[in-house]
């Protein structure tokens, strides 16, 4: 194309339209409704700071105190024991649920039903009272003889039934989220392993479980961190040595409970927050290939091995013209 020939298409014709002026919309009312949330933010914040009811003198004193983080830390190794034990009995339950096997089906469907059907709180009750309830267990051949006598009542196991209960009432709900998860995979994936001669058992670890993590994995999450918070609820064992417990120990003799609930509270977001970032980066692992959009990595590598710069990686190359085509 000349240049010549260029210049007169861009030059303006006559009967051509007026090009358009885009003018942006205005929202008055995201700018107003923005304002009113910041003043009452704002409000807020001086109201609680200057409050002499939150005493932040005692807050500060408390944050960091050992007692305190250690008490954490016994939060931290309840929620991480409990779903640790919770996962692994879900997984079991949920490929019992829809396994061809009747009797398995139907105790999976009892355990359900009876720990999603009574509150937490009234579990953790009877795992305190375990002692009462089974003075004494022995392990052996039934009827015959026992080679193993453990006396309960003389346990000192508060923390390990804490575990347990929690564990136990947990694993029933996992056991949802991973049958969904497993019923979530098209059945091609398994019409695919049957005829290749796997059985089911190898088809459900092999095939059907790292397919369905995409799905289990965001509803996990958040049962973790549900977790993390029913962990207070464990002074019904009675164990009184977690975050709540122990912040409600401390305030009982200094009469000072408000600002200790604001330590315990401080603590049991900070744990949440990062649980909350490790979870993003584990629902983003197992949801690679999900999207067709390339991340940056992705396209870094696919401009290396084609030699091009990132802008131009994954575009379609151009088709040679045929023979005698003239090119512009």
């Amino acid at each position: 194309m000349s240049e010549s020939t260029s210049a007169r298409s861009a030059e303006p014709r006559p009967d051509d339209p007026e090009p358009i002026r885009a003018v942006p919309l205005r929202h008055p009312g995201r700018w107003i409704s923005g304002a009113i949330v910041l003043i009452a933010l704002g409000l807020f914040a001086w109201g609680a700071a200057t409050n002499e009811a939150y005493r932040w003198d005692i807050y500060a004193r408390y944050l960091f105190d050992a007692r305190i983080t250690a008490a954490a830390w016994k939060t931290v190794q309840l929620t991480v024991l409990a779903m640790a034990i919770a996962v692994v009995l879900g997984v079991v339950l949920a490929v019992m649920r829809l396994s061809p096997n009747p009797v398995l089906r139907s105790v999976a469907w009892l355990y359900l039903w009876v720990f999603r059907g009574t509150p937490v709180y009234v579990q953790l009750v009877l795992w305190g009272l375990f002692p009462s309830i089974y003075k004494q267990i022995d392990l052996g051949i039934p009827f015959v003889h026992q080679f193993v006598h453990i006396d309960v009542q003389g346990l000192n196991a508060a923390f390990l039934f804490a575990v347990i209960g929690l564990a136990l009432n947990e694993a029933a709900y996992m056991a949802e989220i991973v049958r969904a998860g497993i019923t979530s995979v098209p059945e091609g994936q398994l019409e695919a392993s049957t005829a290749l001669g796997m059985s089911w058992s190898q088809t459900i670890r092999r095939t059907v479980l790292p397919q369905a993590m995409r799905v289990i994995i965001p509803p996990t999450g958040n049962e973790l961190i549900s977790m993390l918070k029913t962990t207070s609820l464990v002074a019904a064992v009675p164990y009184s040595l977690e975050l709540y417990g122990r912040a409600r120990d401390i305030s009982g003799a200094n009469f000072q409970p408000i600002p200790l609930l604001l330590v315990a509270a401080t603590w049991y977001l900070a744990i949440t927050s990062l649980l909350m970032i490790g979870q993003y980066y584990l629902e983003r692992h197992y949801s690679k290939g999900l999207s067709r959009q390339l991340t940056a990595r992705q396209l870094q590598a696919l401009a290396d091995a084609q030699n091009v710069p990132v802008a131009e990686a994954g575009k379609p190359t151009p088709k040679p013209g045929a023979p005698g085509e003239e090119h512009i």
